[in-house]
C-alpha cells in the first residue's frame, strides 16, 4: 500500500495535518465531526446523487458519505499516495479516487449533483481559492449543492490578520489565509452560488473534549499514547494547540452550503 506523506516527512518539517495523521488523529477538520455532520445533513446526499469530494485526505468524511450509498462517488486529491491508499481501502465500482488538483481536476463539466471540500480552501491564497470555487461551479449540474468546512476569523484589522496568519503558518508549516464569514460568503456568491445554510463552531481541534468527541475513547487514547512516545511530534502538537488557544477568540470553524441555481 502507498506510503502517505505523514509516513515519510520528518516531524520537524511536515505540515501540521500530516503530523496529526501520523500520531493517529483521523478527524482533521476545524469544526470536528459535529460540523462535518451538519454540513452533510444540509447537503442531503441521497442514493440518486453523484458526489465529488475535493481533497479527501484520510477518507473520514468519504466513509460517511459512502455509507449512504450514493449513485457514485469520486474523490480528487493532489497526492497520488493518498488516492492509492483510498482506492485500496474504500474504492469500489461506485467509488473511486483520482489524482488531480482542486482548481483544475481535469474532469468533464456538470457531472456532479453534490460537491464538497473540507479544511482545504483556508490553506490557499485568495487567487487559488477563487479558482477552486470556480471549478466547483463548473463540475456541478444546475441545482447542484456545494459544501465547504473551513477556518474563519472574526472581524479583525488587516495587520492583526497578517500576524495571526504568520503565527498559524509558523506552527502548521503551511500557508494560511483566513477569511471572515462575510468574505467566505462573498467568495461563493461571486462564483454564482446562492448560500442556503451557514453553520459555525468553536475551533477546538486539539482540545481534549473535542479529541474525545471526534476520535472516540480508544482513538483518543491511541493519539495520546503516540504523542507521549514521540517527543518531537508532541512538541509540534503542543505548539499548534498553544497558538489555537492564544487566538481562540478570533478563530472559528465555519461550514457553508450553497446551490448552483443556473
Amino acid at each position: 500500500m502507498s506510503r502517505l506523506p505523514c509516513d515519510t516527512l520528518s516531524s520537524a518539517k511536515a505540515p501540521g495535518h500530516w503530523i496529526l495523521a501520523r500520531a493517529g488523529k483521523r478527524v482533521l477538520r476545524p469544526g470536528g465531526v459535529e460540523l462535518t455532520n451538519c454540513m452533510l445533513a444540509s447537503l442531503n446526499i441521497g442514493r440518486v446523487d453523484t458526489v465529488i469530494e475535493l481533497a479527501p485526505g484520510l477518507g473520514h468524511t468519504a466513509e460517511r458519505v459512502l455509507a449512504i450509498r450514493p449513485a457514485s462517488y469520486l474523490g480528487v486529491d493532489r497526492e497520488q499516495a493518498v488516492t492509492g491508499r483510498l482506492n485500496a481501502t474504500l474504492g469500489s465500482d461506485g467509488a473511486r479516487f483520482v489524482t488531480g488538483t482542486a482548481e483544475d481536476t481535469g474532469l468533464p463539466g456538470e457531472i456532479a449533483t453534490v460537491l464538497y471540500g473540507e479544511a482545504m480552501l483556508s490553506m490557499q491564497p485568495h487567487a487559488r481559492k477563487k479558482l477552486i470555487v470556480d471549478e466547483a461551479w463548473r463540475l456541478l449540474q444546475r441545482g447542484g449543492r456545494y459544501g465547504i468546512h473551513e477556518l474563519c476569523v472574526g472581524e479583525i484589522d488587516e495587520s492583526d490578520r497578517r500576524r495571526l496568519e504568520a503565527e498559524l503558518a509558523a506552527v502548521i508549516h503551511h500557508g494560511v489565509r483566513v477569511l471572515t464569514v462575510g468574505e467566505w460568503r462573498n467568495l461563493l456568491e461571486s462564483a454564482g452560488f446562492q448560500v442556503t445554510q451557514e453553520m459555525r463552531a468553536p475551533m477546538k481541534l486539539l482540545e481534549p473534549g473535542r479529541i474525545l468527541q471526534d476520535e472516540g475513547f480508544f482513538g483518543a487514547l491511541r493519539f495520546a499514547a503516540n504523542l507521549l512516545t514521540h517527543p518531537e511530534m508532541l512538541g509540534r502538537v503542543l505548539r499548534m494547540r498553544a497558538c489555537f488557544r492564544r487566538h481562540r477568540h478570533q478563530l472559528q470553524a465555519i461550514s457553508i452550503v450553497c446551490k448552483k441555481d443556473y
